[in-house]
């Protein structure tokens, strides 16, 4: 909730600070006009979000459309829909005017189809999976209509030999079984150097058994449920698809002995990965690691740039000059240097490839619900005369 505040009152400062913005002057090197550029609102736009953190995604999207000065017609995931509606109801006890913040709830088929193919739409901004997400652009398209892709991914965490191994641990911990691996940025991908192989896999397993699974609302738990049957069953049938291409389970894979009602999964961590195996190459949406070994930095980005996805990437190393070349090198839209996961509204997010395209969040989250419209004028007392008898050639 702490974010989602944030993520309102930083789209707020933006929005007071846009009028200062319009008809900003261009210099086109001809004294005879003045050009300017005024920012303007879109109109209509829909925002399809997702069913984790259904709150804050639809934050990330509401904040800066309605700072832009667009009306808005969410429609959230029809797992977690509740939040969506208490936004709407919260926006309208703040006087926020009759029709400026919609929200239609139903399935993705029905709603989010209807509303990302509708010739009124100004733009379309959505959240979810790759596959999901080709229809959605797909739609938006066929109106000649922009649209904002922030997809699926598959990111990978690189580890070099010169790393503080407990540090590593902790952020790779975070970064996979944060929120049970159900976020799009996961770094459920890790490459660890030889030497230290070992070493780092005595270090997870003791910390990923550490970790408290049970109910979210009791002190301490540090892992609840997945958000529903058909997704406890997808993350069963990738663990048992790595078993069966033959990665090795470290730790995990089965339901916790203290949880025998619920979507419980323990958190998985498989090494001696290959890049052939589906653990390593498909987004699982769940608590499951995959661990896989390399020798040489150029191995490490060649591995880690090798999938469809590019949303994220991280990597540790006490090594900056190094920490810098990887990071220009690996192929995505957000790379953490020495941590994992963290996110700011400040910040621009997105990801290239089949995680999507476009940004949200800071300044480039408000441009992409703004249209830029240039204003030029005649400033000269000069009559223009290009038809002169005496032309101006």
């Amino acid at each position: 909730m702490d974010d989602v505040a944030t993520c309102f009152d930083y789209y707020a400062d933006l929005a007071e600070k846009l009028d200062s913005r319009q008809y900003n002057s261009v210099d086109v090197g001809m004294e005879e006009f003045n050009v300017r550029v005024r920012r303007e609102p879109l109109g209509a736009v829909a925002l399809i979000t997702p069913w984790n953190y259904p709150l804050l995604m639809a934050t990330w999207k509401v904040a800066p459309a309605l700072a832009a000065g667009n009306c808005c017609v969410l429609k959230p995931s029809e797992m977690a829909s509740v939040t969506c509606l208490e936004l709407a109801e919260l926006a309208a006890q703040a006087g926020l005017p009759a029709g400026v913040l919609n929200v239609i709830t139903g399935l993705g088929q029905d709603a989010g189809a209807s509303l990302s193919s509708h010739p009124a739409v100004a733009k379309v901004a959505f959240t979810g999976s790759t596959v999901t997400g080709k229809r959605v652009a797909q739609a938006a398209i066929a109106n000649l209509r922009p649209a904002t892709m922030e997809l699926g991914g598959k990111s990978c965490l690189i580890i070099f030999d010169d790393s503080d191994l407990d540090k590593a641990v902790e952020w790779v911990m975070f970064g996979a079984f944060w929120t049970n691996g159900q976020i799009c940025s996961s770094t459920s991908r890790i490459l660890v150097q030889e030497r230290i192989a070992e070493s780092f896999y005595a270090k997870l397993k003791a910390r990923a058994q550490s970790i408290q699974i049970g109910n979210p609302l009791q002190p301490g738990c540090r892992m609840g449920p997945v958000v529903s049957s058909s997704q406890y069953e997808r993350v069963r049938s990738y663990v048992q698809a790595g078993c069966d291409d033959g990665a090795t389970c470290l730790t995990g894979g089965r339901r916790p002995p203290s949880c025998s009602k619920g979507y419980f999964i323990e958190p998985t961590v498989f090494i001696n990965v290959q890049p052939h195996m589906r653990v390593w190459k498909e987004e699982i949406f769940g608590p499951v690691l995959s661990v896989g070994t390399f020798s040489l930095e150029s191995e490490a980005i060649h591995l880690a740039n090798n999938t469809e996805f590019g949303l994220a990437g991280a990597v540790i190393s006490a090594d900056q000059a190094r920490c810098q070349r990887v990071a220009e090198a690996l192929e995505c839209g957000i790379v953490w240097v020495n941590c994992s996961q963290p996110c700011f509204c400040q910040a621009p997010w997105g990801g290239i490839k089949n995680s999507g395209f476009g940004r949200e969040l800071g300044e480039w989250g408000l441009e992409n619900f703004l249209n830029v419209k240039q204003v030029t004028t005649y400033v000269s007392p000069n009559i223009w005369d290009w038809y002169s008898p005496q032309s101006k050639l």
